[in-house]
């Protein structure tokens, strides 16, 4: 049994085929917790209000240590009890929250190894995200995986059987947490490996809170890009796949729901590709779109970096980890976000649904709105079927693909979804293109090639001599069975 975290309960309703239902406004009020680099020097105050506007942070990062795979260190620099000492992490965790913030707990990066990848051993990897979650006493855990590790298989594995246990283990104790994805993203969303992330922790039995996308570093070959832009499209791209990616699990979601288990974090000012640049405005645009969809939370890289350059580096494309690279006050980009309403804590405002086990879903044909989907049929180009409750279109001609399943690593699914099947629908009703068909099909006739019966209300022509053989109610029907359709089903593409 799959299950994940959604906003607010309460939006259903009725859903048609179509790709997902809408209600009257957002499940969600957005979240803003930036990120922070604990090893930058100088260190970053974010215990001190003086200095961090936001109510929340997300620490990062922490991966495995170099001498010690399965150890987990602060940027490869520091060990737990290191960076208690230097750097007073410990003390000022607990600053933060007895303030009334808290701490998300960021996990991987782009540099270094995480842990996942690291080490090796399953039982030393649990330990040391149990290490971690225990002593930072964790609510809410951040993975982010980008570079190499999206498409590593095997890490994948550790990290969701690490992931699940820990959280079974907590909510066992009675200590939700809430585990978001941080994943890179295209202008039309998620990369096909991201998809197969965010599938893989859900199949694995996470309970996945939601996917925050990296909106940076799009590096698309425009020359002025309008960051703001690219992050609303890159974030309705992202809708889309959850909301599939859902569905094809066998959960149908409103769209505010997938809206509330969807975050944003761009790179403030100046990113890695110089033709991108964040600005304030940028950000004002995004905290609007995020309170108008309700977008579940919005983190920014890195609060480190939310001041003017100074000196020689002003005015100029500066890539640093210090400063924003372009015209702002000090703390303008965190005063931004700061002002967004939310606040996330595990198992607040949350309800845990369950995703019902889609091998077990048996679709009923005089309910299926188009034909049923079978393994040995070959589907042509904008064939539509139904599999397991949900309507899918073929992309290509293609046989034997399962529609639900995920596709092959660095390969794209054959099929593309169009949305749930509503309990209401009734079977589709065959089209006959010839009349005046009146002779009905007989066991026992010898039937030529060009011969016409009828066959269950519905006219067939034999396409070579054939006795016996009664014509085929399974559609598409095969190639070599030896009666041909003089009628049109829904799910056929017009051109057939």
């Amino acid at each position: 049994m799959l299950v994940l975290v959604l906003g607010l309960a309460g939006a259903g309703g009725t859903f048609g085929v179509r790709h997902l239902q809408n209600t009257s406004g957002p499940t969600a009020k957005s979240w803003a917790v930036p990120y922070v680099d604990v090893t930058l020097t100088p260190t970053f105050q974010f215990q001190d209000p003086t200095a961090n506007p936001a109510n929340d942070v997300a620490l990062g990062f922490v991966v495995a240590h170099p001498k010690s795979p399965c150890t987990p260190s602060w940027g490869a620099a520091y060990t737990l009890d290191e960076a208690a000492s230097s750097l007073e992490l410990d003390r000022r965790i607990e600053q933060l929250r007895q303030a009334g913030g808290d701490i998300t707990l960021s996990l991987g990066g782009l540099s270094n190894s995480e842990l996942a990848v690291a080490c090796t051993d399953q039982t030393r990897l649990t330990a040391a995200y149990r290490q971690l979650i225990e002593r930072y006493d964790v609510k809410t855990l951040d993975l982010d995986i980008e570079g190499t590790a999206v498409a590593d298989q095997a890490s994948l594995r550790r990290r969701v059987a690490a992931v699940a246990a820990v959280q079974k283990e907590r909510k066992a104790a009675g200590k939700a947490l809430a585990v978001w994805l941080t994943l890179p993203v295209t202008p039309n969303g998620l990369t096909t490996e991201g998809v197969a992330v965010v599938r893989g922790m859900l199949e694995g039995g996470v309970d996945l809170r939601g996917v925050n996308v990296m909106t940076m570093d799009y590096n698309n070959g425009d020359r002025d890009p309008d960051m703001l832009a690219l992050a609303e499209s890159a974030l309705n791209g992202t809708h889309k796949q959850v909301s599939d990616l859902y569905l094809q699990l066998g959960r149908k979601l409103t769209s505010p729901q997938v809206w509330s288990l969807i975050g944003a974090t761009p790179m403030i000012g100046q990113n890695d590709i110089d033709a991108e640049r964040f600005t304030v405005d940028d950000a004002r645009g995004l905290a609007d779109f995020a309170v108008t969809n309700g977008l579940g939370r919005v983190s920014m890289w890195s609060i480190n970096r939310d001041a003017p350059c100074r000196g020689t580096f002003e005015n100029v494309v500066v890539h640093s980890n210090t400063c924003s690279g372009v015209d702002q006050d000090a703390l303008a980009f965190s005063k931004v976000f700061a002002g967004l309403p939310g606040k996330d804590v595990a198992g607040d405002n949350h309800d845990a649904v369950e995703i019902p086990d889609q091998a077990a879903v048996v679709d009923d044909p005089r309910t299926s709105p188009y034909p049923i989907w079978r393994l040995s049929a070959m589907y042509v180009t904008g064939y539509k079927v139904v599999w397991r409750g949900v309507v899918y279109e073929a992309k290509w001609a293609n046989s034997g693909i399962d529609p639900s399943a995920a596709p092959a690593a660095g390969t794209q699914s054959a099929w593309s979804v169009i949305g749930p099947v509503s309990p209401v629908e009734k079977a589709p009703r065959p089209v006959p293109v010839v009349a005046n068909v009146t002779k009905v099909w007989r066991a026992d006739t010898v039937y030529l090639r060009g011969h016409r019966i009828l066959f269950g209300g519905l006219p067939y022509e034999a396409k070579w001599t054939t006795k016996g053989e009664a014509p085929s109610t399974e559609f598409p029907i095969d190639a070599d069975d030896p009666w041909k359709p003089l009628f049109n089903i829904p799910g056929e593409p017009a051109t057939n």
